[in-house]
């Protein structure tokens, strides 16, 4: 797929630098050309020097053969403008600005453009670590039946092994978040004090798993 995104911040950077390497067609655009020096020296896309809603720069950047628009520059009204253009202009049905206006997301969001609410957004990530209590679902397949999710243990669960952990909650651990980097647990990963614990579950079965890890596992086996 062929992507075009608007701002090249460290937001817009990041993007285009993980689609390349999924192996998509990238063209990034931002008015400021000192910006794409946060561009990696292979980076093979597009860099188009410009406004995002500009017609011309938007045709430079490979437009009208794109699947998809993102719009993450500093500005929310040049964001929600660009998106508009791209999708009703140009025909992109994959469309996305980030806003960091949550009042203004709600407007766009009935408007029919899908937008991320940074100001929300954080706040959401920081009472998930202020208020861990519960399951958080990441992804789930189409079907809704299996879940990929964020759950909160007991702190006695902590210099166990993922693999008694599995056994207990009949469950399997996805991966875990140590110190910002993921890390796929191995027959002998201990969970650690400070690690996030992701599963992949059954949806009608995360109830169970939340409550065994949610007890310590002593607490389980009585």
């Amino acid at each position: 797929m062929h992507i075009v995104i608007m701002g090249c911040g460290r937001v817009g950077s990041t993007l285009a630098h993980i689609l390349e390497d999924s192996g998509h067609s990238v063209a990034i655009i931002d008015r400021d050309p000192q910006a794409f020096r946060r561009l990696r020296p292979g980076f093979r896309g597009r860099r188009v020097t410009g406004i995002g809603f500009d017609r011309d720069v938007l045709e430079e950047a490979g437009i009208e053969s794109a699947g998809a628009y993102v719009a993450v520059s500093s500005g929310d009204n040049s964001n929600i403008i660009s998106a508009r253009v791209a999708r009703e202009t140009f025909g992109v049905d994959n469309v996305v600005a980030r806003i960091y206006d949550p009042r203004r997301a709600e407007v766009y969001q009935r408007l029919g453009i899908p937008t991320v609410a940074t100001v929300r957004w954080t706040a959401d990530q920081i009472l998930r670590r202020v208020l861990p209590e519960g399951t958080e679902p990441l992804w789930r397949d189409p079907t809704g039946t299996v879940m990929l999710a964020e759950v909160a243990y007991h702190s006695a669960w902590i210099g166990t092994r993922t693999r008694a952990l599995e056994e207990a909650g009949g469950t399997r651990v996805a991966f875990l978040n140590r110190m910002g980097e993921a890390l796929l647990p191995k027959e002998d990963t201990v969970l650690q004090e400070g690690d996030i614990l992701h599963v992949m579950a059954a949806e009608n079965d995360m109830d169970r798993i939340n409550k065994v890890l949610s007890a310590a596992p002593e607490e389980e086996s009585h």
